[in-house]
Protein backbone atom coordinates (compact mmCIF):
# COMPACT_ATOMS: atom_id res chain seq x y z
CA UNK A 1 0.00 0.00 0.00
CA UNK A 2 1.27 3.26 -0.87
CA UNK A 3 0.62 6.99 1.03
CA UNK A 4 -1.35 4.99 3.99
CA UNK A 5 -2.28 7.27 6.79
CA UNK A 6 -3.12 7.08 10.78
CA UNK A 7 -6.03 5.46 9.88
CA UNK A 8 -5.35 3.10 7.99
CA UNK A 9 -2.99 2.25 10.45
CA UNK A 10 -5.32 2.13 13.54
CA UNK A 11 -7.49 0.07 11.49
CA UNK A 12 -5.09 -2.81 10.44
CA UNK A 13 -3.58 -2.73 14.10
CA UNK A 14 -7.53 -2.49 15.61
CA UNK A 15 -7.06 0.24 17.91
CA UNK A 16 -8.78 4.16 17.45
CA UNK A 17 -6.78 7.06 15.86
CA UNK A 18 -6.09 8.66 18.99
CA UNK A 19 -4.22 5.33 20.60
CA UNK A 20 -1.79 5.31 17.11
CA UNK A 21 -1.38 9.54 18.07
CA UNK A 22 -0.39 8.46 21.44
CA UNK A 23 1.93 5.66 20.60
CA UNK A 24 4.15 8.13 18.11
CA UNK A 25 4.00 11.06 20.16
CA UNK A 26 3.73 9.54 24.02
CA UNK A 27 4.16 5.67 24.22
CA UNK A 28 4.34 6.05 28.00
CA UNK A 29 0.06 6.15 27.68
CA UNK A 30 0.22 3.07 25.29
CA UNK A 31 0.13 -0.48 26.70
CA UNK A 32 3.47 -2.67 25.41
CA UNK A 33 0.76 -4.77 23.70
CA UNK A 34 -1.12 -2.16 21.71
CA UNK A 35 2.47 -0.75 20.79
CA UNK A 36 3.69 -3.79 19.93
CA UNK A 37 0.45 -3.70 16.91
CA UNK A 38 0.77 -0.65 15.92
CA UNK A 39 4.55 -1.13 14.94
CA UNK A 40 3.79 -3.98 13.29
CA UNK A 41 0.78 -2.13 11.45
CA UNK A 42 3.48 0.62 10.41
CA UNK A 43 5.93 -1.67 8.96
CA UNK A 44 3.64 -3.42 6.90
CA UNK A 45 1.71 -0.29 5.87
CA UNK A 46 5.29 1.66 5.15
CA UNK A 47 3.18 4.94 7.04
CA UNK A 48 5.67 7.72 7.29
CA UNK A 49 4.60 10.39 9.51
CA UNK A 50 4.10 14.08 8.13
CA UNK A 51 6.29 15.47 10.94
CA UNK A 52 5.95 19.17 9.47
CA UNK A 53 2.05 18.53 9.75
CA UNK A 54 1.64 17.24 13.11
CA UNK A 55 4.74 20.57 14.82
CA UNK A 56 1.82 22.56 13.27
CA UNK A 57 -1.47 20.89 14.86
CA UNK A 58 0.46 20.16 18.01
CA UNK A 59 2.72 23.33 18.19
CA UNK A 60 5.96 21.07 19.65
CA UNK A 61 8.62 19.25 17.82
CA UNK A 62 9.14 15.74 18.86
CA UNK A 63 13.84 16.26 17.99
CA UNK A 64 15.69 17.51 20.18
CA UNK A 65 18.92 19.26 18.42
CA UNK A 66 22.36 18.67 19.79
CA UNK A 67 25.39 20.63 18.73
CA UNK A 68 28.91 19.02 20.09
CA UNK A 69 32.53 20.67 19.82
CA UNK A 70 33.85 17.83 17.89
CA UNK A 71 31.93 14.35 17.33
CA UNK A 72 35.22 12.51 16.67
CA UNK A 73 35.60 12.80 20.20
CA UNK A 74 34.44 9.54 22.32
CA UNK A 75 33.28 11.87 25.08
CA UNK A 76 31.08 13.88 22.97
CA UNK A 77 29.47 10.03 21.40
CA UNK A 78 28.98 8.98 24.81
CA UNK A 79 27.04 11.88 25.84
CA UNK A 80 24.86 12.37 22.43
CA UNK A 81 24.06 8.29 23.76
CA UNK A 82 23.14 9.40 26.73
CA UNK A 83 20.70 12.28 25.72
CA UNK A 84 19.24 10.03 22.94
CA UNK A 85 18.63 7.18 25.50
CA UNK A 86 16.67 9.75 28.03
CA UNK A 87 15.05 11.80 24.49
CA UNK A 88 13.65 8.11 23.54
CA UNK A 89 12.29 7.41 27.48
CA UNK A 90 10.07 10.59 26.62
CA UNK A 91 9.24 9.28 22.26
CA UNK A 92 11.98 11.96 21.36
CA UNK A 93 14.54 11.83 19.19
CA UNK A 94 17.91 13.62 19.25
CA UNK A 95 19.83 15.17 15.74
CA UNK A 96 23.37 15.63 16.52
CA UNK A 97 25.06 18.59 14.77
CA UNK A 98 29.02 18.55 14.75
CA UNK A 99 30.30 22.13 15.08
CA UNK A 100 33.86 21.29 14.58
CA UNK A 101 34.92 23.60 16.80
CA UNK A 102 33.75 26.59 14.09
CA UNK A 103 31.81 29.55 15.03
CA UNK A 104 30.11 29.41 11.61
CA UNK A 105 29.08 25.82 11.51
CA UNK A 106 28.10 26.38 15.80
CA UNK A 107 25.60 28.97 14.14
CA UNK A 108 24.48 27.52 11.07
CA UNK A 109 23.23 24.46 13.46
CA UNK A 110 21.45 26.47 15.90
CA UNK A 111 19.22 28.65 12.42
CA UNK A 112 18.52 24.66 11.26
CA UNK A 113 17.20 23.73 14.94
CA UNK A 114 15.34 27.14 14.59
CA UNK A 115 13.86 26.63 11.24
CA UNK A 116 12.86 23.04 12.15
CA UNK A 117 11.07 24.13 15.13
CA UNK A 118 12.70 21.94 17.13
CA UNK A 119 11.73 20.93 20.45
CA UNK A 120 14.60 22.13 22.65
CA UNK A 121 18.22 22.63 21.97
CA UNK A 122 21.23 21.03 24.09
CA UNK A 123 24.67 22.67 23.18
CA UNK A 124 28.42 22.58 23.47
CA UNK A 125 29.25 26.23 22.59
CA UNK A 126 32.62 27.16 21.15
CA UNK A 127 32.40 30.70 21.97
CA UNK A 128 29.87 33.19 23.74
CA UNK A 129 26.61 32.22 22.37
CA UNK A 130 24.13 33.77 25.11
CA UNK A 131 22.37 35.93 22.54
CA UNK A 132 21.55 33.62 20.13
CA UNK A 133 20.16 31.61 22.86
CA UNK A 134 18.02 33.94 24.24
CA UNK A 135 16.75 34.56 20.11
CA UNK A 136 15.41 31.10 20.36
CA UNK A 137 14.40 31.34 23.81
CA UNK A 138 12.02 33.81 22.96
CA UNK A 139 10.91 31.90 20.18
CA UNK A 140 10.09 29.33 22.68
CA UNK A 141 13.01 27.10 22.17
CA UNK A 142 14.76 26.13 25.21
CA UNK A 143 18.13 25.18 25.70
CA UNK A 144 20.80 24.00 27.88
CA UNK A 145 24.90 23.72 28.28
CA UNK A 146 25.94 20.78 28.27
CA UNK A 147 29.71 20.21 29.18
CA UNK A 148 30.07 24.09 30.33
CA UNK A 149 28.73 25.77 32.97
CA UNK A 150 26.94 29.36 31.91
CA UNK A 151 28.67 31.73 33.38
CA UNK A 152 25.75 34.53 34.26
CA UNK A 153 23.05 31.56 34.99
CA UNK A 154 21.26 33.24 32.60
CA UNK A 155 20.70 29.44 30.71
CA UNK A 156 20.38 25.73 32.40
CA UNK A 157 23.57 23.55 32.50
CA UNK A 158 24.87 20.66 33.00
CA UNK A 159 28.73 20.49 33.83
CA UNK A 160 31.82 18.94 35.34
CA UNK A 161 33.93 21.02 37.84
CA UNK A 162 36.89 21.54 34.97
CA UNK A 163 38.69 23.72 36.98
CA UNK A 164 38.69 20.92 39.86
CA UNK A 165 39.83 18.67 37.34
CA UNK A 166 42.84 20.54 36.03
CA UNK A 167 43.95 20.55 39.79
CA UNK A 168 43.44 16.98 40.56
CA UNK A 169 44.98 16.21 37.50
CA UNK A 170 48.09 18.26 38.53
CA UNK A 171 48.00 17.73 41.84
CA UNK A 172 48.98 13.99 41.24
CA UNK A 173 51.41 14.64 39.24
CA UNK A 174 53.03 16.31 41.93
CA UNK A 175 52.38 13.78 44.51
CA UNK A 176 54.96 11.15 41.93
CA UNK A 177 57.72 13.54 42.57
CA UNK A 178 57.11 15.86 39.22
CA UNK A 179 57.84 19.25 39.22
CA UNK A 180 58.39 20.18 35.27
CA UNK A 181 55.07 19.91 34.51
CA UNK A 182 54.04 21.11 30.62
CA UNK A 183 49.95 21.95 30.03
CA UNK A 184 49.17 20.65 26.12
CA UNK A 185 46.03 21.87 25.00
CA UNK A 186 44.10 24.42 22.72
CA UNK A 187 42.37 26.82 21.31
CA UNK A 188 42.12 28.62 24.81
CA UNK A 189 38.74 30.14 23.68
CA UNK A 190 37.24 26.79 24.54
CA UNK A 191 36.11 27.17 28.31
CA UNK A 192 36.45 23.56 28.97
CA UNK A 193 40.71 24.05 28.38
CA UNK A 194 40.51 27.54 30.35
CA UNK A 195 39.25 26.19 33.09
CA UNK A 196 41.48 22.98 32.91
CA UNK A 197 44.18 25.42 32.64
CA UNK A 198 43.04 27.05 35.63
CA UNK A 199 43.04 24.56 37.85
CA UNK A 200 46.78 23.09 36.85
CA UNK A 201 48.07 26.57 37.45
CA UNK A 202 46.23 26.76 41.00
CA UNK A 203 47.75 23.10 41.64
CA UNK A 204 51.16 24.12 40.84
CA UNK A 205 51.20 27.72 43.08
CA UNK A 206 52.90 27.47 45.95
CA UNK A 207 54.48 24.23 45.90
CA UNK A 208 58.64 24.97 45.88
CA UNK A 209 60.34 24.15 42.53
CA UNK A 210 57.60 23.24 40.65
CA UNK A 211 57.13 24.88 36.85
CA UNK A 212 54.05 25.03 34.54
CA UNK A 213 54.36 25.47 30.63
CA UNK A 214 51.77 26.15 28.63
CA UNK A 215 51.86 24.51 24.90
CA UNK A 216 49.14 25.59 23.11
CA UNK A 217 47.36 23.20 20.29
CA UNK A 218 45.26 24.51 17.26
CA UNK A 219 42.59 21.65 18.28
CA UNK A 220 42.07 18.71 20.44
CA UNK A 221 42.95 16.29 18.43
CA UNK A 222 45.52 13.04 18.05
CA UNK A 223 47.08 15.19 15.50
CA UNK A 224 47.76 17.81 17.44
CA UNK A 225 48.84 15.99 20.17
CA UNK A 226 51.83 13.97 18.41
CA UNK A 227 52.98 17.31 16.37
CA UNK A 228 53.42 19.09 19.77
CA UNK A 229 54.70 15.76 21.61
CA UNK A 230 57.58 15.75 18.64
CA UNK A 231 58.22 19.48 19.49
CA UNK A 232 58.79 18.41 23.65
CA UNK A 233 61.13 16.26 22.23
CA UNK A 234 63.42 18.43 20.29
CA UNK A 235 63.45 20.83 23.22
CA UNK A 236 63.79 21.06 26.70
CA UNK A 237 62.18 18.13 28.15
CA UNK A 238 59.04 18.10 30.74
CA UNK A 239 58.59 15.31 33.08
CA UNK A 240 55.10 15.58 33.51
CA UNK A 241 52.75 16.37 30.80
CA UNK A 242 48.74 17.38 31.42
CA UNK A 243 46.86 17.14 28.16
CA UNK A 244 43.40 18.68 28.12
CA UNK A 245 41.95 15.74 26.62
CA UNK A 246 42.66 12.23 25.83
CA UNK A 247 42.39 12.53 22.47
CA UNK A 248 45.76 15.09 22.77
CA UNK A 249 46.95 12.59 25.14
CA UNK A 250 47.07 9.35 22.94
CA UNK A 251 48.96 11.96 20.67
CA UNK A 252 51.72 12.76 22.65
CA UNK A 253 51.88 9.07 23.58
CA UNK A 254 52.31 8.16 20.14
CA UNK A 255 55.10 10.81 19.41
CA UNK A 256 56.98 10.20 22.74
CA UNK A 257 57.05 6.28 22.57
CA UNK A 258 56.77 5.16 19.04
CA UNK A 259 58.33 8.18 17.26
CA UNK A 260 60.74 9.29 20.26
CA UNK A 261 63.13 7.68 22.79
CA UNK A 262 60.84 8.87 26.35
CA UNK A 263 59.58 5.94 28.68
CA UNK A 264 56.22 6.38 30.09
CA UNK A 265 56.43 7.46 32.88
CA UNK A 266 59.64 6.92 34.03
CA UNK A 267 60.94 9.84 31.80
CA UNK A 268 58.21 11.65 31.29
CA UNK A 269 54.71 11.07 32.85
CA UNK A 270 51.30 11.68 31.31
CA UNK A 271 47.74 11.98 32.28
CA UNK A 272 44.66 13.40 29.83
CA UNK A 273 41.71 14.09 30.59
CA UNK A 274 37.52 12.49 30.10
CA UNK A 275 38.56 8.91 30.14
CA UNK A 276 37.61 7.70 27.04
CA UNK A 277 37.15 4.03 26.78
CA UNK A 278 40.92 3.89 24.37
CA UNK A 279 42.79 5.31 27.68
CA UNK A 280 42.69 2.29 29.38
CA UNK A 281 43.88 0.26 26.18
CA UNK A 282 45.98 2.56 25.45
CA UNK A 283 49.84 0.99 24.66
CA UNK A 284 50.57 2.60 27.88
CA UNK A 285 47.61 2.82 29.68
CA UNK A 286 46.43 6.57 30.22
CA UNK A 287 45.87 7.90 33.61
CA UNK A 288 43.14 10.44 33.25
CA UNK A 289 39.96 12.85 34.73
CA UNK A 290 36.91 11.43 34.05
CA UNK A 291 33.82 13.14 33.34
CA UNK A 292 30.41 11.09 33.67
CA UNK A 293 29.63 11.78 30.20
CA UNK A 294 26.31 9.82 29.11
CA UNK A 295 24.77 11.17 32.95
CA UNK A 296 25.92 14.80 31.30
CA UNK A 297 23.31 14.19 28.22
CA UNK A 298 20.88 12.15 30.57
CA UNK A 299 20.35 14.63 32.47
CA UNK A 300 20.86 17.83 30.12
CA UNK A 301 16.88 16.40 28.35
CA UNK A 302 15.50 15.73 31.73
CA UNK A 303 15.89 19.30 32.41
CA UNK A 304 14.69 20.88 29.26
CA UNK A 305 11.79 18.77 29.54
CA UNK A 306 11.22 19.37 32.66
CA UNK A 307 11.57 23.12 32.64
CA UNK A 308 8.72 22.80 29.96
CA UNK A 309 6.35 20.85 31.58
CA UNK A 310 6.62 23.82 34.48
CA UNK A 311 3.66 26.08 34.43
CA UNK A 312 5.46 28.71 36.08
CA UNK A 313 8.83 30.02 35.18
CA UNK A 314 11.46 28.00 36.70
CA UNK A 315 14.73 29.38 37.29
CA UNK A 316 17.60 27.68 34.99
CA UNK A 317 19.22 25.05 36.51
CA UNK A 318 23.46 24.62 37.12
CA UNK A 319 23.85 20.95 37.74
CA UNK A 320 28.00 20.32 38.38
CA UNK A 321 29.46 17.39 38.50
CA UNK A 322 32.50 16.57 40.44
CA UNK A 323 35.56 15.01 38.62
CA UNK A 324 37.05 12.03 39.11
CA UNK A 325 41.11 10.74 39.18
CA UNK A 326 41.83 7.53 37.34
CA UNK A 327 44.97 6.30 37.74
CA UNK A 328 47.05 4.11 35.37
CA UNK A 329 50.32 2.83 34.20
CA UNK A 330 51.04 6.31 32.18
CA UNK A 331 52.09 8.26 35.42
CA UNK A 332 51.94 5.01 38.24
CA UNK A 333 55.33 3.91 37.26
Amino acid sequence: MTGAGIRDVADRAGVSVGTVSNALNHPEKVSPEARDRIRSAIAELGYVRNDAARVLRAGRSSTIGLVVLDVRNPFFTDLARGAEEEAAQHGLSVILGNSDEHPGREAGYLDLFEEQRVRGVLISPYGDIDARLQKLHERGIGAVLVDRASGDRRFSSVSVDDVAGGRLAVRHLLDTGRRRIAFVGGPAGIRQVADRLAGARDAVAGVRGATLDVVPTGALTVLEGRRVGLELLAGARPDAIFAANDLVATGLLQALVMEGSARVPDDVALIGYDDIDFASAAMVPLSSVRQPAALIGQTAVRILLEQEEDDVAAPPRQVVFQPELVVRASTAG
